[in-house]
């Protein structure tokens, strides 16, 4: 089993940065593939980004040249730094990690179903 704790969202003005922290425990985050997943206020949950084993990385195209995701090893951590934020931005922030996979799609990967952990979500309010 694993658990996921989310932590870093906030406040933030527009242009702004944040980054957000996913502390993994059960498995080590280089062993698992691990996304970042958003929702919005009468919107449906929507791909940000993920991690897969390899060290790849699969992005949506929303955030592309905003938003990447890194993994710190030592601390079983893995970080989502936002950069130039937007209020459409403004969401509440979920981790989730796969345990098993083999050699899955890239598009399998930007589907929510895909993962079986979840953290609690952290807020991330961009204003103007």
């Amino acid at each position: 089993q694993v658990q996921l704790v989310e932590s870093g969202g906030g406040l933030v003005q527009a242009g702004g940065s944040l980054r957000l922290s996913c502390a993994a425990s059960g498995r080590t985050v280089s062993s698992i593939a691990m996304g970042w997943f958003r929702q919005a206020p009468g919107k449906e949950r929507e791909f940000v980004v993920a991690i897969i084993r390899s060290g790849d990385t699969y992005t949506a195209d929303s955030v592309k040249g905003r938003c990447t995701i890194s993994r710190d090893n030592a601390k079983n951590t893995v970080y989502l730094q936002m950069n130039s934020l937007k209020p459409e931005d403004t969401a509440v922030y979920y981790c989730a990690a796969r345990t098993t996979s083999i050699a899955y799609s890239a598009a399998y990967w930007t589907r929510g179903g895909s993962y079986e952990y979840w953290g609690q979500g952290t807020q991330v309010t961009v204003s103007s």
